[in-house]
């Protein structure tokens, strides 16, 4: 069987459906990764589950305008984490875009790619100064 033939048509318009799929399709992938799980899991567990929630919340208020999202100092969180290092912003930037790419239609894939970047950059910024320079 055609694996390409089982996967769902890329998504047209954003929804909480489409958003909840790309959350916790993204966040699988980041917890299985060698560099990235440790990092999160020590941050996160054992609040996965309310983690993904907020993700959810996050991304529609992006996406769908919902404004469910109710931050307080993410900056500030984000900056406590330990572990964190230069080449991790590159594996989860890629992570992102494969899995934007795969449940979106372009459009929104590199609407939802620009926001992430922009929230890489400053993070990055937060804990090393400033973004690398491409080469």
């Amino acid at each position: 069987m055609d694996a390409q033939r089982d996967l769902p048509a890329p998504v047209q318009q954003a929804d909480t459906d489409s958003i909840t799929r790309l959350v916790h399709g993204f966040y699988g992938s980041v917890r299985a990764d060698a560099a990235l799980g440790p990092v999160f899991d020590a941050a996160i567990a054992p609040h996965w589950d309310a983690h993904l929630a907020r993700m959810v919340d996050f991304w529609s208020t992006v996406m769908l305008g919902t404004r469910s999202f109710r931050g307080g100092d993410v900056f500030g969180k984000h900056m406590a984490v330990q572990g964190v290092q230069p080449e991790h912003f590159a594996t989860w930037l890629r992570l992102w875009a494969e899995h934007t790419q795969a449940v979106f239609v372009r459009e929104l894939a590199l609407e939802l790619q620009t926001v992430a970047h922009n929230i890489a950059r400053n993070l990055f910024r937060g804990y090393f100064g400033q973004w690398p320079q491409a080469a």
